[in-house]
């Protein structure tokens, strides 16, 4: 079963990417939605990364799944899920999960105007499309970090251990082979 924060952005695709490939899912919205399930992974999803690390605070939800992650759960984030996971955020104060051994930069690619889509590798999927919205990038990456994917040198996939993250939103597109990419993560 795979638990998809619900408080803000494209969770409702990511749950029709899962349903497609035959994955159950459920909407993380309240603590108790951790305790009572069995989670076989997580998704963090798109939205605003400060909005997002609050409300999981203000709500009790934060402790719980850092807990989930620290102890191996498999994690995807996109977007504002990739900047929740990192130890550090170039251009900002705020450190959520410090997860995962990234650095990185919030609204990368400029505002809302500064969105795109484009096709490019990501390693062992081949081209893959992507659509950036406000996003960011990873301007480093530690050691033990796995680089899966680049656009104009810069990083924007990559995973650690029970982690995954993507600069941009698979679930906005047709392609399942991300999101099939993370469930080989939670069922090995």
């Amino acid at each position: 079963m795979i638990g998809v924060l619900a408080l803000q952005g494209g969770f409702i695709e990511h749950i029709d990417m899962l349903k497609r490939l035959g994955a159950d899912s459920f909407e993380i919205r309240k603590e108790q939605d951790i305790h009572n399930k069995k989670i076989d992974g997580i998704i963090l999803p798109g939205g605003e990364s400060t909005v997002i690390g609050k409300l999981l605070k203000e709500i009790g939800l934060f402790d719980g799944l850092k807990k989930l992650i620290d102890d191996g759960t498999p994690v995807f984030g996109t977007c504002a899920g990739l900047i929740l996971l990192a130890k550090k955020i170039e251009n900002d104060d705020n450190v959520w999960f410090n997860a995962m051994d990234i650095c990185v930069k919030r609204n990368a690619y400029g505002r809302q105007l500064g969105s795109f889509n484009t096709i490019a590798d990501f390693e062992n999927i081949g081209k893959v499309p992507m659509t950036f919205i406000r996003a960011p990038y990873i301007t480093k990456a530690g050691d033990n970090v796995r680089v899966l994917a680049k656009y104009k040198d810069k990083i924007i996939a990559a995973e650690q251990n029970n982690i995954l993250v993507t600069a941009f939103h698979p679930e906005l597109t047709d392609d399942l082979r991300v999101h099939e990419y993370f469930l080989k993560k939670c069922f090995k």
